[in-house]
């Protein structure tokens, strides 16, 4: 079997280049793009984001790449924000994201203990089974850097704790996404990438 390559939608932000970094560890081509074509015909796809909902998704659009991702039949795979443009909404700016996973991302509580933004390294706690988590248990941490979350709901794989529970990870046919950086997070985010790499379709 040949090497799997791996498109990763540009939608603006940051981390791309720690992102490519990962991937190039693991001996994965990999590519930043916005080609509808490359995408579509990519292995695997990553939807990676750091900064505003409300941008990333004019970006999308501006780009005609809101049905061409909703159509992906390969694994994919949400970082970060990219996680909330997967859900239904966003109430960052109240605006209306990819709607491919059940869900709206909503604002952190916060208060003196659990200030917001949620910013360093959380552990996480498994709740169900997915390939993307082979090899990382309970209590496995993450890099996290974040203002607003997926509440928890059957879609939901793994938690982890900030002043309440929220999604760390939540999947939904072939699409997975962790609110956490897996490109920032050592041997356990590079774990899970290499996971990602290898699920079957």
């Amino acid at each position: 079997m040949s090497p799997a390559y791996v498109a990763i939608i540009d939608s603006g932000g940051a981390n791309i280049a720690s992102l490519l970094y990962a991937l190039k560890r693991l001996n994965t081509k990999a590519t930043l793009t916005t080609d509808a074509a490359v995408i579509s015909a990519a292995d695997r796809v990553i939807l990676p984001g750091v900064g505003a909902a409300r941008d990333a998704m004019t970006r999308l659009r501006d780009g005609h790449l809101i049905d061409v991702i909703r159509q992906l039949t390969q694994p994919v795979l949400g970082i970060c924000l990219g996680m909330q443009l997967l859900v239904d909404a966003s109430e960052e700016e109240d605006v209306e994201c990819l709607g491919i996973i059940p869900g709206t991302a909503k604002k952190l509580p916060g208060n003196t203990s659990c200030p917001v933004p949620n910013m360093g390294w959380c552990p996480i706690t498994r709740i169900a089974e997915h390939a993307v988590l082979s090899e990382l248990g309970d209590g496995t941490y993450f890099y996290f850097l974040h203002s607003y979350a997926v509440p928890t709901s059957q879609h939901t794989v793994a938690t982890a704790q900030h002043a309440n529970p929220f999604s760390a990870v939540v999947s939904h046919e072939n699409f997975v996404a962790a609110q956490f950086h897996p490109e920032r997070s050592s041997v356990a985010g590079e774990q899970l990438l290499r996971n990602f790499i290898g699920l079957r379709q």
